[in-house]
């Protein structure tokens, strides 16, 4: 299964996030990034989750590049990583730097990779496996980003 944008547009997608994202959550009041719903992250523990993600898949992006065969999925505890990360009581400046540091070198490397490298097979889940390309996972991310971005601000 083929990714539904080109690489290109998916890198870009993430770059004007890069941009725009951080002056956006800057802008917000320490209780606007503090509020927390009944069961639901605070704005600041989604950028939190944001840079759990972007550590996990540059792992996962990286590591595919030299897997011998499918590369497995491994899964990761959302949760659990945003509750002890302590994500709420950090600075939002130092979030937003690191989650920008994150994204940005997950540019670098997706920029760099070869064009077969995209197609090496990722294999997701467990027990019935779905096997999709590198460059879906790649997209997939951005989604991902894109729909936790949409729900800070």
């Amino acid at each position: 299964m083929q990714p539904a944008s080109s690489i290109s547009d998916v890198l870009t997608r993430l770059r004007n996030h890069i941009e725009q994202v951080p002056a956006r959550l800057t802008a917000l009041s320490e209780a606007q990034l503090t509020q927390q719903a009944p069961g639901k992250w605070s704005r600041k523990e989604i950028v939190g989750h944001l840079i759990d993600s972007a550590i996990n898949n540059l792992k996962r992006f990286t590591d595919a590049q030299f897997a011998n065969g499918t590369y497995q999925l491994q899964p990761y505890n959302q949760n659990e990583l945003v509750r002890v990360n302590h994500y709420q009581a950090l600075p939002i400046n130092h979030l937003v730097s690191l989650w920008t540091s994150l994204n940005t070198q997950i540019v670098y490397v997706v920029d760099a990779m070869p064009a077969d490298t995209l197609t090496q097979p990722i294999q997701l889940g467990q027990p019935t496996p779905d096997i999709r390309p590198l460059a879906w996972l790649i997209e997939d991310y951005v989604v991902h980003l894109e729909h936790h971005v949409n729900a800070l601000v």
